[in-house]
C-alpha cells in the first residue's frame, strides 16, 4: 500500500509524515466501498442489496471515492506511525493535522496519492553541562523566632474562647449580620448575610470589613461606605462603591495560655519543661528545614541546567497539562465543571484564559521533566534484574500474566528516573551565601505584578 516514506523534522518540535499510497490500493478501497453499499443501501426501484454497482458509482461515485480514499489514508498513516523510530513518532496528545487538502481534491481514478501530514513530537535538544556545576542555595536554619513562633502558634491553638465586653479589637472573634443598602436606603436581599464569623484582622471575610468592626461593641448597628480596587480582589467588584449595614451580634476574645511547664505538658505527654518543649519543636522544625534545603538543592540544579536549553515546548503538550490541571481542579471543589465556567464567565473569564495563569508555570515544569528524561536516557543508570523483577511483582499484582511483560520497561524506565535527582545532587557542589530562617523561607511570598 506505502511506496514512499519520509519524515522530515521541523521547526518547533513538529515533523512532516509523507507518504505515498499506490494507485491499486487507493482502487481496491473504493471498488470495496463500492461493495459495500450496493448490499447495504436501498435505492427507489431496488430491492436492499440488489443495487447494481454501476448504479451506485454513477450517482455517488465521487463521493464514495473521496471517503475510501481518505480512509485509506488514515489506515496507511496508522501503519506507518507504528513503524517510526520513537523519536519520529506524534506525542500521544498530537493529532497529525493533513496538509495541502484542497491541492489533493478531487481524487483522481487510477493516481498514487501522496500526502503530508505535520504533528508534535518530543523535543529532541543537546543536554548541556549537568555535573561539576557549582550551585549557589540559602541556608535554612532554625531560629530562636521560628521557635517562639511555633510556642506562640500552640498558646493560639490551646486559647480559651470567652465573651468579651467592651469594644471589637485586632484579634477578636466577631459574628455579625451584614447587607449591601441600595440608593434608596433598601436591603438587598440577596447580600443579606446572617451570623458571619471570623476574626478581626485576618482578613477573611467578603466585604473587607475588619477595620470597620474594630471599635464596635456587641450589638452595634452602622453603615458605612466601601470602595473597592483591583487590589481588594473581591470578584465583581473592583471600582465600586457600596453602602453597608453592620451589626455586631458576637464579640469573643482568646484567652491565651501561659507558657509554663504545665502548658508544655499539656502539649505532649513527653514534654516535662518548657525547655523539653523548645528542644521538642526545634527538632521537628531541623528536620523540616533539611528536607527544604533537599528541596530548594533539586529544584536549583534542574533550574540551572534547563535554563541552558533551548528547544520549543510543542503546543499539544503544554495544552494536555492544563487540561490535566483542569481536571484536577473540578474533582478537587466542591462545584461543577458547568458551575466553575459560569462563575468565571461573571468575572469575565474563559476557561482558556483562566488556563493561561498556569501556563508559565507548566511550561517551566515541563523543560525540567524533559531535561530529567534526557539525563535518565543517557546516563541509563543500570538497574538489577533482581531489583526490576521485585519493583514488577510489587506493582503488576492485579495485572494477568500475558501482560505483565508489556510494563516491564515501563517501570525500569520509572526506576532509571528516580535515580537521576540523586545522581545531581551528588554530581554537584551547593554552596551557601546566605542564610533565611525556616519561618522567613516558608511563609508565602508576595506576588510579583
Amino acid at each position: 500500500m506505502i511506496t514512499e516514506k519520509s519524515v522530515k523534522e521541523l521547526e518547533n518540535s513538529q515533523a512532516a509524515l509523507t507518504l505515498t499510497i499506490d494507485a491499486a490500493s487507493i482502487e481496491d478501497a473504493y471498488t470495496k466501498r463500492i461493495q459495500k453499499y450496493s448490499k447495504d443501501l436501498a435505492l427507489p426501484g431496488f430491492r436492499k442489496g440488489h443495487v447494481p454497482a454501476s448504479v451506485i458509482e454513477r450517482k455517488f461515485g465521487d463521493s464514495i471515492r473521496e471517503e475510501s480514499t481518505f480512509d485509506a489514508m488514515e489506515s496507511a498513516l496508522q501503519d506507518a506511525i507504528k513503524e517510526l523510530d520513537v523519536k519520529d513518532k506524534p506525542l500521544p496528545f498530537s493529532t497529525p493535522v493533513l496538509q495541502d487538502e484542497d491541492k489533493l481534491l478531487p481524487f483522481k481514478k487510477d493516481s498514487d496519492i501522496t500526502f503530508t501530514v505535520v504533528y508534535d513530537v518530543k523535543p529532541v535538544f543537546e543536554l548541556p553541562q549537568y555535573t561539576g556545576l557549582e550551585i549557589n542555595v540559602p541556608e535554612i536554619e532554625v531560629t530562636e523566632k521560628d521557635i517562639d513562633s511555633d510556642v506562640e502558634n500552640l498558646r493560639n491553638q490551646n486559647a480559651i474562647i470567652k465573651n468579651k465586653s467592651g469594644k471589637a479589637e485586632n484579634g477578636n472573634i466577631a459574628t455579625i449580620n451584614y447587607v449591601e443598602i441600595d440608593e434608596n436606603g433598601n436591603e438587598i436581599e440577596s447580600t443579606k448575610r446572617n451570623d458571619f464569623t471570623f476574626t478581626i484582622g485576618t482578613g477573611y471575610n467578603f466585604y473587607k470589613l475588619d477595620n470597620d468592626v474594630i471599635g464596635m461593641k456587641k450589638d452595634e448597628e452602622k453603615t458605612v461606605e466601601k470602595s473597592y480596587t483591583e487590589e481588594d480582589n473581591i470578584p465583581g467588584y473592583a471600582g465600586k462603591t457600596v453602602k453597608l449595614s453592620i451589626k455586631l451580634t458576637e464579640l469573643k476574645e482568646r484567652e491565651l495560655p501561659e507558657v509554663d511547664d504545665e502548658f508544655a505538658q499539656d502539649i505532649k505527654d513527653e514534654y516535662k519543661t518548657v525547655k523539653d518543649m523548645r528542644d521538642g519543636i526545634r527538632k521537628d522544625l531541623e528536620k523540616k528545614a533539611e528536607d527544604a534545603m533537599k528541596t530548594e538543592k533539586e529544584d536549583a540544579v534542574v533550574k540551572a541546567i534547563a535554563e541552558k536549553t533551548s528547544f520549543t515546548i510543542p503546543q499539544s503538550m503544554i495544552q494536555a497539562e492544563l487540561d490535566s490541571r483542569w481536571r484536577n481542579l473540578i474533582r478537587s471543589s466542591s462545584i461543577s465543571e458547568d458551575q466553575l465556567l459560569k462563575f468565571l464567565e461573571m468575572q469575565g473569564e474563559t476557561k482558556e484564559s483562566f488556563q493561561n495563569g498556569w501556563k508559565d508555570e507548566v511550561t517551566a515544569m515541563l523543560r525540567s521533566q524533559l531535561v530529567l528524561d534526557a539525563i535518565r536516557d543517557k546516563e541509563n543508570f543500570e538497574i538489577s534484574e533482581e531489583d526490576l523483577n521485585a519493583e514488577c511483582e510489587k506493582q503488576l499484582k492485579n495485572v494477568p500474566e500475558s501482560e505483565k511483560e508489556s510494563y516491564k520497561e515501563i517501570i525500569k524506565d520509572n526506576m532509571q528516573f528516580e535515580k537521576v535527582i540523586p545522581f545531581l545532587l551528588e554530581n554537584n557542589t551547593f554552596k551557601s551565601e546566605s542564610k533565611v530562617s525556616y519561618k522567613e523561607y516558608t511563609e508565602p511570598k508576595p506576588e510579583k505584578d
